[in-house]
């Protein structure tokens, strides 16, 4: 199993997949519902991919989830600007995918 996975196992988070809906030109990859808590990533980003690619998508939208979820729990700070938030959430991710098996030792 994906270490990613396996941190969400641990938060007790679930992982789905499902149809984010339609977003114009913006892209909704993923999305963090903290009723539950669980990480929903988008079909139709899914379905339009190179297969070689799906499997790197998916653990970095989860892990970007992740990020989402450690600040709904107060874990870190809650950053008012939504796209320092989201910016956060993603260099989050990159390292936490970076450091593999490792990447706990972030926090």
């Amino acid at each position: 199993m994906h270490p990613v996975f396996e941190l969400a196992k641990r938060y007790g988070v679930e992982i789905e997949y499902a149809d984010l809906g339609e977003w114009g030109v913006d892209e909704l990859r993923s999305e963090y519902d903290p009723e539950g808590p669980v990480i929903r990533v988008n079909k139709r980003v899914i379905e339009n991919l190179p297969v070689s690619e799906i499997g790197d998508f998916i653990a970095f939208s989860v892990a970007h989830e992740i990020y989402h979820h450690r600040e709904h729990r107060g874990e870190i700070p809650h950053l008012l600007d939504r796209a320092a938030r989201e910016t956060a959430a993603n260099d989050f991710a990159r390292k936490l995918l970076a450091n593999g098996a490792q990447g706990e030792r972030l926090f």
